[in-house]
């Protein structure tokens, strides 16, 4: 039988985004999405430049904000204290003659080893000329630098920019900067073609290279983009790095997605000491990058909740994309191999009130007249392998969530508008679970989303969903499943 509790939560307040239409015009849009951050209007896509600051997190992200597809991109900026409640700021970066502004990082310069001054936030951003890369050329991509003295407020382009040009690769770009103590200087993870190059330097402006890392044992994935590397401790102690890698095509279920590697860095080399994982088969889940400089060395991620495939067509207006949920990284390990952990960082009880609680649930458990538009759900079982989870509406319109010889499947053929584009609804969407039965479900449901973290999130999928009318039935069954756990 199913676990003794079954916990469903709906929040009943909504998402507090600084929005300059009234908040009744503002969630009353198709699809704007309560608990996820989307921009006032606009395209949106990567998640670029987080980084904390004296109590603010700030999330800097590729924006065009003349159109809802992608264009010349700019620096969006948003900024919250809490990872729950985040407020619109004005753009940070514009493109220039030098080119567009592509993704990259943010650090505080603390000892001011750039000169700009102490304690600077500094943006390492790439440059990116859009006519000449598309005509096929090479050297369209180098690495500038920004820097803001007023937390973020208003931003200085480098006079002395590029600080990188690139040696011939047409890609060369989104620069991850962190500072690497024991050889006391800056370390860059650099995207160029199939692979990752390592780039350090003393001043964040003159750079050297100092090795190349690529993937020898998979296929190929598309371009590399986006990287990030970081350091994670095991609750044994022992201490991994961890690159991550997002690929713009052929992921596990179409399309675009992220990927990480775990081994070793010595600040010139990294070596991967085992193959690489995907850090979320669901479709939606791409550019995932961390914050700098969090608090507690916590490493914070958040990625961008669409996938080329059909981003530039899903139904909203007048914004297009939403950031996933902020997520917390941590490094866990089984029979000798490591793999990421993920659990939500925002303070989600603050969004949600308990609606529904069972300890003795009877299946099949269903509840109806529900507004699952911004829900939690949360339940335990005891090893199940035949989970089944049904979200729907009076249209018939319906997401199915199941679990099957070994794999976890989400099935949005029927979830609602699918017509948009012939990639949304292609295929079921599948994510194996290495033999594990199924113990414990998270799911976080918004108005066009749910991210899934199973068996206390060693397991993510992520989706978008577009349902005409808001699921209000919720739907559980399982034959195998036993268990007594309750998960608080």
């Amino acid at each position: 039988m199913l676990a003794r509790c079954v916990l469903l939560f709906l929040a009943l307040a909504s998402w507090a985004q600084a929005a300059p239409a009234p908040a009744n015009a503002y969630y009353s849009e198709a699809y704007r999405p309560w608990l996820h951050y989307s921009p006032n209007k606009g395209w949106m896509n990567d998640p670029n430049g987080l980084v904390y600051y004296n109590g603010t997190y700030h999330l800097f992200y590729q924006y065009h904000p003349n159109s809802t597809v992608w264009g010349p991109m700019h620096w969006g900026h948003a900024t919250s204290n809490d990872l729950t409640h985040w407020s619109h700021q004005p753009v940070a970066l514009s493109p220039d003659q030098k080119g567009w502004i592509f993704s990259g990082s943010a650090v505080i310069d603390k000892d001011n080893r750039a000169g700009f001054g102490a304690n600077a936030m500094v943006a390492v951003f790439t440059y990116h000329n859009d006519a000449l890369w598309k005509a096929g050329q090479k050297n369209t991509e180098s690495q500038g630098l920004a820097y803001s003295m007023d937390e973020g407020k208003t931003w200085t382009k480098y006079a002395g920019n590029p600080v990188l040009n690139n040696s011939g690769e047409q890609d060369f770009r989104d620069p991850k900067v962190f500072w690497h103590e024991p050889m006391k200087r800056w370390t860059m993870a650099l995207a160029t073609g199939n692979q990752i190059t390592f780039f350090s330097s003393k001043d964040l402006k003159q750079w050297q290279h100092e090795s190349d890392f690529t993937d020898e044992t998979s296929a190929p994935l598309g371009v590399w983009e986006c990287p990030d590397l970081f350091k994670l401790r095991n609750h044994d102690g022992t201490e991994k790095w961890v690159l991550i890698v997002n690929h713009g095509d052929k992921a596990p279920n179409g399309g675009s997605g992220t990927r990480y590697f775990i081994g070793q860095f010595d600040g010139q080399r990294f070596i991967a000491e085992q193959d690489a994982r995907w850090l979320d088969y669901g479709p939606d889940f791409y550019a995932g990058v961390t914050f700098e400089n969090a608090p507690d060395n916590r490493r914070l991620l958040m990625a961008w909740m669409s996938n080329w495939q059909y981003a530039q067509k899903v139904p909203t207006h007048p914004w297009r994309s939403a950031m996933t949920l902020p997520r917390e990284l941590r490094l866990d390990s089984e029979n000798g191999q490591y793999f990421l952990k993920q659990q939500f960082a925002a303070n989600l009880s603050e969004l949600a009130s308990l609606q529904y609680r069972s300890k003795t649930p009877k299946l099949p458990l269903q509840r109806n007249d529900l507004d699952l538009r911004r829900a939690r759900i949360r339940f335990s079982v005891n090893n199940a392998q035949d989970l089944n989870l049904v979200l729907k509406n009076d249209r018939g319109e319906q997401l199915r969530l199941y679990q099957k010889d070994g794999r976890f499947f989400i099935d949005r053929h029927l979830s609602g508008q699918t017509d948009f584009s012939p990639d949304f609804s292609r295929k079921t969407l599948e994510m194996p679970m290495n033999g594990e039965g199924l113990n414990d479900v998270e799911l976080v449901m918004d108005r066009a989303s749910v991210e899934v973290l199973l068996n206390r999130g060693r397991y993510s999928m992520t989706v978008q969903v577009f349902p005409v009318e808001a699921y209000s039935t919720f739907r559980l069954e399982s034959a195998s499943g036993t268990g007594v756990r309750y998960l608080s």
